[in-house]
């Protein structure tokens, strides 16, 4: 798999032209691009979501959460080659992990069902990638991003949280717990996700950093939820996301006394993925 950036060009090989897909009016790509939409009860929502999708993306794997109203009835219509996949546990960790199974796209995007994130961004983030990022954080706090979504309370808790997460892993994110983001397919070979609940946004954005991976932050603006109620709670939300650092932590410190007990593993430091 390689990062391709290709320009347009009208007297080009139509053969070789077919292998790309243009994206912007002076950039195309070669590597399929798979998003990742997990959903319950978004009927409401998911036109607005369809809506800002490009219509150059490979392909929408839309992971059902055991939806009771007619979310994969509206998703078929909006995009008739969707792939809706049944979610068989719970949990947003866990209907992550179900799609990213399900995708078949080289470059893999995460976006939420409510309506919050413009799918327009999308191309920021892909040109991200085959510019050479591994691994495409998008930031509400990064220059030029911005929400409509948080309260004092968790703009406080994430700011806090992202401190600790820089500090005790040499990491430089302005965005912490945010759910729009993009990377290569052979990213999750490095970070094994095992999270089930929303704490995996915040998983997934120590274990890159721990697994050495170059990552980009690209500015990014959450709207408000469109229709329905988040189930998001500051307090409960942010303990789980505190006790995620403090477990990716405590195994980071065992690497290490293992590295100082076994001199095979000290000689190859790299293999477990520290960068620091």
């Amino acid at each position: 798999m390689s990062s391709v950036l290709h320009p347009p060009s009208s007297g080009q090989d139509p053969l070789l032209a077919a292998r790309y897909r243009p994206i912007s009016s002076h950039l195309a790509i070669a590597p399929p691009v798979s998003v990742v939409i997990p959903a319950m009860n978004e009927a409401e929502n998911l036109p607005y979501v369809f809506k800002t999708l490009p219509d150059w993306i490979h392909e929408v794997v839309l992971v059902d959460g055991n939806s009771t109203d007619n979310t994969v009835e509206v998703a078929r219509e909006l995009w008739p080659k969707v792939k809706v996949v049944p979610q068989q546990g719970k949990g947003k960790g866990d209907a992550l992990i179900t799609g990213f199974e399900a995708c078949t796209g080289d470059i893999i995007v995460m976006v939420d069902a409510d309506g919050s994130a413009d799918g327009g961004e999308i191309v920021s983030y892909v040109s991200a990638l085959v510019s050479g990022a591994d691994f495409a954080k998008g930031s509400r706090f990064a220059n030029g991003g911005g929400t409509d979504d948080m309260t004092f309370i968790r703009k406080l808790g994430n700011r806090v949280l992202c401190a600790v997460v820089n500090r005790k892993f040499g990491a430089r994110y302005t965005d912490l717990c945010y759910g729009y983001n993009a990377f290569w397919r052979h990213c999750l070979d490095k970070i094994e996700l095992d999270c089930t609940g929303f704490e995996v946004e915040t998983l997934m954005n120590i274990r890159v950093v721990k697994a050495g991976l170059k990552v980009q932050e690209i500015p990014s603006y959450e709207y408000l939820r469109i229709h329905g109620a988040s189930n998001l709670r500051a307090v409960r939300d942010g303990l789980r996301v505190l006790k995620v650092i403090l477990k990716e932590r405590s195994n980071r410190r065992e690497l290490r006394r293992q590295e100082r007990h076994s001199p095979m593993l000290a000689a190859y430091p790299a293999d477990l993925g520290e960068t620091s």
